[in-house]
């Protein structure tokens, strides 16, 4: 009985994995396919795929996109990890019931939709326009600032700043360190997997975003790699096959950096400390 379990277990666990890997496979195939052959459903890897990067390289400035998401994503992530974590760490190791209230409602704002900010922020950033340009709208400044830090991530900090050992705090304070000082010397190198998973689930999140960047950025050269992604299949006649290549080439920098990380990202995720 127990075998059978076991290869109950192992088959079902084959077909899910198959199951996932699928839509990667076929990303990848389609990009080497012409369009004609990516829409017969060709599971066959042909051999387009030079001139399918030639063709995406002439139609669009691919690289251009890439820089800014890459700005916005690695800027975003630095200040999100920044703010949040020190956010986190303070409601945690300075609680009071004041600070649990104000907690409590940072909390209930996740449960309000960003698609309902959009006209609020989009107004707000009409007006920072006319006094501060370099992050009123079409910037990428602009794009990135309504995202440096949620509630999600304060709470993510804060729920594991709750198994930071406070004895490390109160030997750094007999040694007379500062709060800034017992925060950058002992609160972050402790809680590097927890700084790991942050910045994965933020850095995908910003490189993904699409419905903000839509609205706030206005001219082609500020466009992201979603933005980008879109026009291709917004035009008349769309080549899928550069379509699926220009979707591979912009999922390997936040792949690679999972891969990266992933030993941090499971640690950081279940709540590890070290």
């Amino acid at each position: 009985m127990n075998k059978f379990k076991q290869g109950f277990m192992y088959a079902f666990l084959t077909v899910a994995s198959i199951i996932s890997i699928f839509p990667f496979y076929y990303m990848i195939v389609s990009a080497t396919n012409e369009s004609i052959e990516v829409t017969r459903g060709s599971l066959i890897p042909g051999t387009n795929l030079i001139q399918n990067f030639q063709n995406l390289i002439d139609t669009v400035a691919v690289g251009q996109a890439m820089w800014n998401s890459a700005l916005i994503a690695v800027g975003t992530t630095v200040f999100a990890l920044l703010i949040a974590s020190l956010a986190g760490y303070g409601f945690e190791i300075f609680r009071s019931k004041t600070k649990d209230m104000v907690f409590s409602i940072l909390l209930l704002s996740m449960m309000i939709p960003f698609a309902s900010l959009m006209i609020p922020l989009f107004r707000f950033f009409g007006g920072v326009s006319q006094v501060a340009p370099v992050i009123g709208i079409d910037t990428l400044a602009a794009a990135a600032l309504p995202t440096i830090t949620t509630a999600f991530l304060i709470f993510f900090f804060r729920q594991n700043t709750k198994m930071f050992p406070r004895a490390l705090l109160e030997a750094g304070r007999i040694d007379g360190l500062s709060e800034l000082g017992l925060f950058f010397r002992i609160y972050v190198p402790t809680m590097k997997s927890t700084y790991a998973a942050a910045a994965i689930i933020t850095f995908m999140n910003s490189w993904n975003n699409y419905l903000w960047p839509l609205v706030i950025l206005q001219s082609p050269e500020n466009q992201t790699v979603p933005l980008l992604i879109s026009n291709l299949g917004a035009s008349y006649t769309p080549d899928y096959g550069v379509i699926m290549l220009a979707i591979v080439i912009t999922t390997l920098p936040t792949a690679l950096i999972f891969f990266l990380l992933q030993k941090y990202f499971v640690a950081g995720m279940l709540g590890s400390v070290k």
